[in-house]
Parts: structure tokens; C-alpha cells; sequence
């Protein structure tokens, strides 16, 4: 697999993951969206077909890693070279970056009548801003269609929910093919992981969103930093670490069990 399948192939794929699960949330998210208040189980089955979408676009590419996490686990499990892991990370978060963007693209008439309305902007929940004031702007209003935030802000149990949530992403991903005689799934593989995914987010997504990928939560989250979003607040950097340090932590945890149990 050459560095240009590597690039081309991580960029789109990841920007459509992000294109199609940032869609999601700011449908369901947004004033004026037809699919407003949708709920969880929209989210999460859409989250789940994104994955399946982008997975199918860059798999015959660049073998559709799209995750941060997934990179590192492949990597301790031997699927991939370490010496590529800096490019498919790079790749990943510069896709995850063109995806937001386009998200605010696609929504552009219901972010400007979303941030604009005076029920939106005295109605924040007390959660969405319990942060340290003194340092940096509560979290705005859209800022959930962007990245990842706690119901409950506990830095242990937050950062715990990240690793196990992600780990049972990487290590299904993993074991896919184990009972096929070496040969793997193939494109099936694609389905399987796409309804993993969306079982983690039904189970394991409700204390903080189940960021599972360093890339979905923080290149979207760069892009809310920097958009011209009227009175979108603060980009809760405080956070931000624990879905990057957290999947990165699942993916490595899984790779090292494979090893161990199923290698």
C-alpha cells in the first residue's frame, strides 16, 4: 500500500465518517432540521451507517482504518507498519477537519438560525457549562454536533468509559475472520463493525458520547474553534484531552489483548 493510497484514502474516508455522523447530530441537534429531537437511537444508527458508508468508500484504499485507535491496534497486532502510523493519524485528523467543515457547509442556514435564536441561547443545559470559567468560555449551544462532552464531568470514570468503549471497537475489529479460516471477511467486515459501532453507542455512549475515535472529537473540535459561528461559545479544550488520550489507551489495550488471547 503505497503513501498516496494511504493519504487519499484515510482523507475521504474519515471526512465522510465525519460529513455523515456530524450530519446526524446537527440534525437532530438544530432549529429549522426536519429531523430535530430525534433522539439517541437516530445518532447512534446514523453514527453506525456513517461508519459502514466511509468504510466501504476507503477500504479497497487504504484498508479504511479512519480511527486513530484502530491505527495503533493494527499496529501492536502486526497488521500495519509502524513506520506508516504517522501518515494514517495525520490523514485521519486532516479528514476528520474537511468533514466538520463540511457538516457546517451543508447546515449553514440552520446554524445562523439556531445561534441567533433567543430561546437557544438562554435555555443552555447547566451541564454544557461546567467549566472553569476563569479560564475558558462555557461550552456553546452546537458545539455537541462537533465533538464529544460528559453528562457527568469525572475525569476517572470519563476517561474509563473512552478506553473500554474503544477497546471493544478495536478488538472486534481484531477478531474479525477468526472463524474463517484465516481469510478474514472482507467487505462483510464493514457491516459487522458498523453495527458494533452502533451497539457501543447504545450501551456505552450515554456517560460521554462515545467519542471511541481521537480524530472524530478533536478535528471537528478544532473546526468549532475556528468557524465564524455567531454566539457559539467555548470549544471546552479543558476536556478535549480525555477522547484522544482515552481511545488511543482502548486501541492500544485491545491490540496488546489480541495478542495475548487470540494471536
Amino acid at each position: 500500500m503505497s503513501n498516496s493510497d494511504i493519504f487519499t484514502g484515510e482523507v475521504i474516508g474519515t471526512a465522510v465518517l465525519i460529513l455523515l455522523g456530524g450530519g446526524v447530530c446537527a440534525a437532530v441537534t438544530l432549529k429549522h432540521s426536519k429531523a430535530r429531537n430525534a433522539g439517541w437511537l437516530a445518532i447512534t444508527f446514523g453514527w453506525g451507517f456513517a461508519v459502514l458508508t466511509a468504510a466501504y468508500l476507503a477500504g479497497g484504499v487504504s484498508g479504511a482504518h479512519l480511527n486513530p485507535a484502530v491505527t495503533v491496534g493494527l499496529a501492536i497486532e502486526g497488521g500495519t507498519e509502524w513506520g506508516d502510523v504517522p501518515l494514517y493519524l495525520a490523514s485521519q485528523l486532516l479528514g476528520a477537519m474537511i468533514g466538520a467543515a463540511l457538516v457546517w457547509i451543508t447546515y449553514y442556514g440552520q446554524f445562523q438560525a439556531h445561534l441567533t435564536d433567543p430561546e437557544i441561547l438562554t435555555a443552555q443545559p447547566a451541564e454544557e457549562g461546567m467549566v472553569d470559567r476563569k479560564t475558558e468560555p462555557a461550552a456553546g449551544p452546537v458545539l455537541g454536533i462537533f465533538s464529544t462532552g460528559p453528562e457527568i464531568r469525572h475525569t476517572v470514570q470519563n476517561l474509563a468509559t473512552e478506553i473500554i468503549a474503544t477497546a471493544v471497537l478495536v478488538l472486534a475489529i481484531l477478531t474479525q475472520g477468526l472463524n474463517a479460516e484465516g481469510e478474514g471477511l472482507g467487505i462483510l467486515g464493514a457491516l459487522i463493525t458498523s453495527f458494533v459501532v452502533v451497539g457501543i453507542g447504545l450501551s456505552l455512549g450515554g456517560p460521554t458520547g462515545y467519542a471511541i475515535n481521537p480524530v472524530r472529537d478533536l478535528g471537528p473540535r478544532i473546526v468549532h474553534s475556528v468557524l465564524p459561528l455567531p454566539n457559539k461559545g467555548g470549544s471546552d479544550w479543558g476536556y478535549a484531552w480525555i477522547p484522544v488520550v482515552g481511545p488511543l489507551i482502548g486501541g492500544a489495550l485491545a491490540g496488546g489483548l489480541y495478542e495475548l488471547a487470540f494471536a
